[in-house]
């Protein structure tokens, strides 16, 4: 029996059932808003629908090829996969991308008149991030192999010719170890490269640095011990073809700055993430130098990779607006911000920030009273019986940046450190729908660029005093997608599924086809605890305030959530890691009591022209903001700023039409009756 591919989603339906402040009529979005040509580095949230809000939070439109065109699937997945798309299986297709087909398709949107792309070279020279992991040099094209040389010089000549064209070419730094379950990859094969990957390497500087120096040092430690050296010719053999990868992929990458800086000039920006790292002195340690050394002014490497989209189009916006900087004070709380925040980074914690800082153009300030906007990062516990004091000293600095509506960017690098506790804190004693942005259900070494990247976006657009209903929304998922997805499923319900999947089901639950499991039964499990599990921050989110217009200090304009509504839970790659992006297809609707007043009046002198009730229609308008207060706590200052929730609209809509039809009704029965109504 075909199985329905699962892959994950929150679909979020946000109105604004409770009220903001003027001004709340907000516009529709531009129909003329500028457009970004955008290839992810896969399928998985983080670089498609996540991606997708914030740009359109920020008011672009996110243009991107048909998901069969980047996918990624894992072993065991594939059949099933084209089979429910409609699509049908040749000799070419695979795991992965296509490489050949997402080159059409950049020239195709280069031929329509884009001039903003984010592209992500794994993708495009390999067919993803997992892919890319086992880099070769050639992909194929109409039967025949072809050069990623070549398709790279090709592709970028062609963009290279619009001088109108802001090309971001997103790369990366190879990680340790290839991937569990992804063309035959073990578990075992996996520990055993991680190893390899993680020995210390002798350090090349200067001429030293070439693809040649390199490549040796991948087969010896530091002190010139083979790390080769394997009983089984097979794992022998597999050692070798990783290090092969590796040295492709860093030629590749090599290539790559060389051509931007012989043919781009400033429309050209290279954005490298560090893939899944080691504190140790790791085999990236002299690739790291290698492109470090090739980079031009204003290319940068940053720890991190699936969030190298989030930082690409926040860069983007930043420079079209003219972004000057902002000050910006960072505080941390659990005492280990000089460690590396988790065993997959390469840097303490305190240096990633600043680096991140420094990218966005952020000067810190010591002093929160002079500072434009806030950081505060919750790092593992120094002392493990001082966790609660950690948690109850920075909850109490947020509630104090928040009531005095002031812009706080939230970060959880405690890598599970605090249990449920802080997000419990956080739930019942903060409004999280006030904050610029949070990250901590990402991977430890993305959670900075993540957080970093959606909140100095967020702030630079509220400052700019222009918004509409959809960015507003869009603004508003992705917000809830980070704190719903940490808060309520990483802690939480990711355990109870990861148990039920093991023991009930007796099944793997990083692949979900290998053994065939009830994946029905699955979703029936995780939708039965999401409703659970989110009830309470729900609630929260709810009852939250919004900022939708900013000048530091003063002149802030806020706004309420409203409902929030859950559906559609699935998994990416049938696995537990972590649930898809949110779908929405509903609004947030910011209608002001003023201009549904406004439009009464106008029916009834423009187009009704008869007597009807507006005073009931009125004192309807009032009950239902007092309902308002009752049920949000509102002061009695909020009362005349709130709006009308969607759904009050429509009600009063059809009030006007039923009574309108009434009143025809009786006046056509009194004209029959020949009765004088007037």
């Amino acid at each position: 029996m075909k199985k329905r591919i699962l892959a994950a989603a929150l679909c979020l339906a946000l109105l604004s059932g409770c009220g903001a402040r003027p001004p709340l009529d907000l516009p529709d979005a531009e129909s003329d808003r500028a457009v970004i040509a955008y290839v992810p580095l896969d399928d998985r949230p983080d670089n498609v629908g996540r991606v997708e809000y914030l740009a359109e939070s920020l008011g672009y439109v996110l243009n991107m090829p048909e998901e069969w065109m980047f996918k990624t699937l894992l072993d065991g997945q594939m059949e099933d996969y084209y089979a429910e798309n409609g699509l049908e299986t040749q000799s070419w297709t695979g795991q992965s991308g296509y490489p050949g087909l997402l080159y059409d398709w950049v020239l195709e949107q280069e031929a329509s008149g884009c001039d903003r792309y984010l592209l992500s070279v794994d993708q495009l020279l390999y067919g993803g991030l997992v892919a890319s992991r086992l880099a070769e040099t050639t992909t194929e094209r109409d039967g025949e192999p072809w050069p990623l040389t070549d398709l790279l010089e090709s592709l970028l000549s062609a963009l290279a010719e619009d001088p109108n064209n802001e090309v971001w070419l997103l790369d990366s730094v190879m990680r340790l170890a290839p991937t569990v379950g992804y063309a035959g990859g073990t578990l075992e094969y996996y520990n055993a490269m991680r190893t390899i990957g993680a020995a210390p390497r002798k350090t090349l500087t200067g001429d030293e640095l070439t693809l040649e120096n390199i490549r040796a040092t991948y087969d010896t430690d530091a002190d010139g011990h083979d790390l080769l050296r394997f009983e089984d010719s097979v794992m022998h053999d597999a050692a070798l073809r990783y290090t092969e990868h590796r040295i492709n992929k860093l030629t590749l990458s090599g290539e790559l700055l060389e051509t931007v800086s012989r043919i781009g000039g400033d429309r050209f920006h290279v954005l490298i993430g560090i893939d899944d790292s080691s504190s140790e002195d790791c085999i990236q340690k002299n690739e790291i130098a290698y492109l470090q050394a090739r980079l031009r002014a204003g290319d940068v490497i940053l720890s991190g990779v699936d969030d190298l989209a989030f930082k690409a189009v926040a860069k983007l916006y930043l420079s079209e607006i003219g972004w000057n900087g902002a000050q910006i004070n960072v505080q941390y709380f659990g005492g280990t911000e000089d460690r590396p925040a988790c065993d997959y980074d390469y840097k303490p914690l305190t240096e990633i920030v600043a680096e991140h800082l420094d990218y966005f153009g952020l000067t810190v300030e010591d002093t929160p009273a002079f500072a434009d906007l806030y950081v505060l990062v919750l790092t593992q516990p120094e002392d493990a019986v001082q966790k609660q004091q950690y948690i109850q000293e920075l909850t109490a600095t947020l509630n104090e940046r928040l009531k005095a509506a002031l812009p706080v960017i939230l970060i959880d690098a405690s890598n599970g450190q605090y249990g449920t506790a802080f997000h419990d804190a956080l739930t019942k004693k903060a409004e999280l729908g006030k904050l610029l942005s949070y990250a901590g259900f990402l991977d430890m070494a993305i959670v900075t660029g993540t957080a970093l990247s959606h909140g100095v976006a967020r702030y630079a657009h509220l400052v700019q005093g222009q918004t509409s209903r959809s960015e507003e929304t869009a603004f508003c998922k992705t917000l809830a997608d980070s704190i719903l997805k940490d808060f309520c499923y990483k802690n939480v319900v990711r355990e109870d599924i990861l148990s039920y999947v093991r023991n009930d089901l007796g099944g793997d639950a990083n692949n979900f086809c290998l053994p065939e499991l009830d994946r029905p039964a699955i979703v029936a499990r995780l939708t039965a605890g999401m409703d659970k599990a989110t009830a309470p921050v729900l609630k929260n989110l709810e009852r939250s305030s919004l900022l939708i217009g900013l000048k530091p200090h003063v002149d802030t304009v806020t706004a309420h959530w409203g409902k929030v509504c859950l559906s559609n839970y699935r998994f990416p790659w049938l696995r537990i890691g972590r649930l898809r992006d949110i779908d929405n297809k509903s609004t947030l609707a910011l209608v002001s009591k003023s201009l549904i007043l406004k439009i009464l009046d106008q029916s009834r002198d423009i187009r009704l022209r008869v007597a009807l009730p507006f005073p009931e229609i009125k004192t309807y308008i009032q009950i239902r903001i007092i309902f308002l207060k009752i049920r949000y706590r509102y002061t009695n200052d909020m009362i005349p700023d709130r709006t009308i929730s969607s759904s009050a609209l429509l009600q009063l809509s059809r009030c006007l039409e039923c009574t309108f039809l009434i009143v025809l009704v009786l006046f056509r029965f009194a004209a029959c009756a020949r009765i004088n109504l007037l």
